[in-house]
């Protein structure tokens, strides 16, 4: 701090106060609504019974916890949304890799991915439990179901607006379009691979959710419904907040990995910028072969 000047001390003091003032005002904020909602269910304003009460709420989650239902379902919940989610990242990278090599195939489906996309992914939950039957799977492909679609078409973009100059110095250099693929391509769209691994947790959490309210025996979805046949709002409010905290995590992970890719870059060629003017001629190619 000694080797800062008057006026950047005074601008680190005012950041820190910013950030502390933020903070605080969250906090409070938080309270008050809590504190609010307790006072007004229990002098009568709001009937308790149907907008239930902070103090019911904590109760129910204590009741859950030492039954041990809680833990049964939320695992049953996140085996179910990690899974999507994994499966879901592995085959649209699989297929978008597909419609990059083959311009003619991605012409082909295009249409249908984008048809397939903007389906309304909760009406198709019900034809999915006729089909595959009221079984996990079914929940698993609801879940998929909700982010495939889209994501495919994400990162197929993203690869085809890779810097071609960058390309078109592997093929000048002697590659192949595998060569392309791996030092440029796959590379290069990381940033957008780990941008789609964001959004999509948050919707296989949904694709899930939405699976079992429909097909389930257990799971979080499960319990929401059966929490509301029951006027169990207390419990629907608690699971609520649970699925919340489950995509907080999961998105906490993915920054994590992300802060990581930026802290430790894969070295690669689109580190360096190429235009196509700066491609080397064919002479330039031989000269580097014989050496």
């Amino acid at each position: 701090m000694s080797n800062l000047s008057a006026g950047q001390q005074k601008y680190l003091l005012m950041h820190r106060r910013h950030k502390r003032i933020v903070r605080v005002s969250r906090v409070l904020i938080l309270l008050s609504f809590l504190f609010i909602w307790e006072f007004t269910a229990n002098v009568g304003i709001i009937d308790s019974f149907i907008f239930s009460s902070p103090s019911k709420i904590a109760l129910c989650f204590f009741e859950m916890v030492l039954d041990k239902s809680i833990f049964l379902h939320l695992g049953v919940t996140l085996y179910e949304t990690i899974l999507s989610f994994l499966l879901v990242i592995a085959i649209s990278i699989l297929v978008a890799v597909a419609l990059w090599f083959s311009s003619k195939l991605s012409e082909i489906l295009d249409p249908y991915l984008v048809v397939l996309n903007s389906l309304p992914k909760s009406a198709l939950a019900p034809l999915l439990i006729v089909w595959l039957g009221a079984t996990k799977t079914t929940i698993i492909v609801a879940g998929m179901s909700v982010a495939i679609f889209g994501s495919i078409l994400s990162l197929y973009t993203s690869f085809t607006t890779v810097d071609p100059g960058k390309i078109k110095l592997i093929y000048t250099l002697g590659g192949n379009r595998f060569h392309a693929l791996s030092k440029v391509v796959l590379p290069s769209s990381i940033p957008a691979i780990i941008s789609n691994m964001k959004v999509n947790i948050g919707l296989c959490l949904v694709g899930v959710i939405i699976g079992e309210f429909l097909a389930a025996r257990d799971g979080l979805g499960y319990l929401i419904i059966y929490s509301s046949q029951v006027f169990r709002w207390g419990g629907i409010l608690i699971l609520c907040d649970i699925v919340q905290f489950i995509y907080s995590i999961n998105l906490l992970i993915l920054q994590i990995l992300s802060a990581v890719q930026h802290i430790l870059p894969i070295p690669h060629f689109s580190k360096y910028p190429v235009s196509p003017q700066t491609v080397l001629p064919l002479s330039s190619q031989k000269n580097i072969r014989q050496t």
